[in-house]
């Protein structure tokens, strides 16, 4: 006989069989028959995963496999960065790489002052006058102040004798001292301007302009001994010049200060001085 695994296989046993329902029947002894279409639950499933590795621009039958990003390795810390396109040839897919310029960095330029641009001007080594369109003109000398221009008095002298007459239109000698020190004895021509009030109304309200522009208007202070007060008052005319004028311009660019003052310029060309006997 027969096992009854063979029994069921051939389906021999359950024909004509009455105690076995029909509808077993049939299914025991109906042919074995491969399906070739999968089940509902698994098309579902195989649909959700293509839909999420899927990219919108491929067709729906073709699955995008996942990459791995591969590591860089420490070499290729340049200051050359790269920039990866990927582009799909069918099935196949490429990537390009292209090389991109390191960017030239920009940093905020560094810009002088006003102050700073004046100051540099002033400490030119080239000794320009005030308003540096040319170069002084008399020959100077250190003195107490390194930022004002001295002059000896054999350069006054040859200034009072004619000596640049060709070149200067006009001197103005101006004796900072109190007005009783004046009376005593002063440098021929000189003006008594005490008081900075009395230096601005006489210089600035009407500036003094040479008439012809290739001549110059020179400047030259002094007071008793061409220590304070001179030189304070040189500073001021300068100060009140550089506000009413636009930068560099200015009424009087070139200015001196009478080294000694009129201690010593007196005893030396007594000639030049009025009264020529000093009272003391």
């Amino acid at each position: 006989a027969l096992p009854i695994s063979m029994e069921i296989m051939h389906g021999e046993g359950f024909k004509n069989d009455p105690s076995v329902p029909s509808g077993m029947e049939n299914l025991l002894t109906a042919p074995l028959v491969r399906g070739e279409e999968e089940s509902e639950p698994d098309l579902i499933i195989r649909s959700k995963c293509r839909r999420l590795f899927r990219s919108p621009s491929m067709p729906s039958r073709v699955i995008r496999p996942i990459l791995k990003r591969l590591d860089r390795s420490e070499e290729d810390n340049t200051p050359v960065k790269t920039k990866r396109r990927k582009s799909l040839r069918g099935d196949a897919i490429t990537e390009k790489v292209e090389k991109e310029e390191p960017k030239p960095r920009m940093c905020r330029s560094k810009s002088l002052c006003h102050d700073e641009i004046e100051n540099i001007l002033d400490d030119d080594q080239r000794e320009l006058i005030g308003d540096f369109t040319k170069a002084y003109l008399l020959k100077t000398i250190e003195g107490k102040h390194q930022d004002l221009k001295y002059i000896t008095p054999e350069m006054m002298m040859a200034v009072l004798n004619g000596k640049f007459k060709s070149l200067v239109e006009r001197c103005v000698i101006i004796d900072c001292r109190y007005p009783y020190e004046y009376e005593g004895g002063h440098i021929k021509g000189a003006v008594n301007l005490p008081m900075e009030q009395d230096v601005e109304d006489f210089l600035m309200k009407k500036p003094i302009v040479p008439v012809n522009l290739d001549k110059r208007v020179i400047l030259i202070f002094h007071c008793e001994f061409s220590s304070e007060r001179g030189p304070r008052m040189c500073r001021f005319v300068r100060e009140k010049d550089r506000m009413c004028n636009e930068y560099p311009s200015l009424h009087y660019p070139e200015l001196y200060i009478l080294k000694g003052g009129y201690k010593d310029f007196f005893p030396k060309f007594q000639v030049q001085c009025e009264p020529q006997d000093r009272k003391s």
